[in-house]
Parts: C-alpha cells; structure tokens; sequence
C-alpha cells in the first residue's frame, strides 16, 4: 500500500517549506545587518554602544523595588565587567542576545517595542518582559532568564545591594 499525500496537504508542507526558508533567510540576513561592532562603548570593557540604550531601557524596570535608578550606571559598570570573564562562546551568545534587542527589525516583531528603547514606556517595557517571561517560545523564555541572571547578579553583587537584602558583607578578618 502506497501512501499518497492529497494535493492540498503538498501545497501546506511546500508553503511551509517555503515559509521557513524565507524565515531563515530573513533572519539571517538581519543579523548580519544588525550586528554592531565589537569595539566597546567609550568607558567600558565589553558593552558596546549599541547594546547601552536597551540596557539602560530595562535596568531599571528589572531591578524595580531592589535598586534605584541612580544605581542603573553602577550596575552597567559591574555588568561590563561579568561579561569580561565570560567564554568566548558565552560572551557570543550575550551579544547576539543584545543584537537581536537592539535592531529595529527584530526588536519590534520580538517585543512590542518598535521605537527606540530610549522612547520606551516603563509600562511597554514591563508588557516586553512580562511576554518573553510566559511564552510559548523556549528560546524566548531562555532570553528573559538570561536578562534577568545578568542584572541581578550585576546589582546584587555590588556592596550598595548587600544593605538591601540584609547581607552584611563578607568577613572582616
């Protein structure tokens, strides 16, 4: 017995086919569009300029309630310097990461935010978060993670955090 696809289901999986192909196509050719270059920001180590508007974007939202504002350039500073120590290969999944947040054409499909991050509400920005933290999408829940491990552990590893959450210090011998 031979099986036999009706014609209809021949021309979904071919569109489908077709659909991922220029999928593929689409992204790749916005990530190479959209790489920034690797030369860091003027005063850091590892952040680049473009990856400093987003990330001063969602600093402070993601640290609401545990950091001020005024901590968000500390925070970047102490960030900078856990993405030096990073691999080779841990640092090319971060940047790309931020790449992918910072290009227009794929910051607004992927967040809501199709603006400059600078013009971001604290609200559009919450909604971004709040939708990569409960998608569908692994890859998508994996950035949100990813986001939230690195500021965290920027901010909390900062001696103005340990007030914050009742840690004294470490030991003074």
């Amino acid at each position: 017995m031979t099986t036999c696809l009706p014609h209809a289901a021949a021309l979904n999986r071919r569109g489908l086919l077709k659909f991922s192909l220029g999928a593929t196509l689409f992204l790749g050719g916005a990530s190479l569009l959209g790489c920034t270059a690797e030369t860091p920001a003027s005063g850091f180590g590892v952040l680049r300029t473009a990856d400093l508007p987003l990330l001063r974007a969602i600093t402070p939202v993601i640290l609401a309630g545990a950091a001020p504002v005024s901590a968000t350039e500390a925070v970047l500073a102490r960030l900078d310097d856990t993405l030096a120590s990073l691999s080779p290969e841990m640092l090319a999944l971060t940047r790309q990461l931020l790449d992918v947040l910072a290009l227009p054409l794929t910051r607004g499909p992927l967040t809501g935010i199709w603006g400059a991050w600078e013009q971001a509400s604290v609200e559009d920005i919450r909604a971004f978060l709040l939708r990569w933290q409960d998608s569908a999408l692994n890859l998508l829940r994996q950035g949100y993670c990813s986001l939230l491990q690195l500021l965290l552990m920027a901010w909390y590893s900062l001696p103005d955090a340990w007030g914050t959450c009742g840690y004294p210090g470490p030991p003074k011998f």
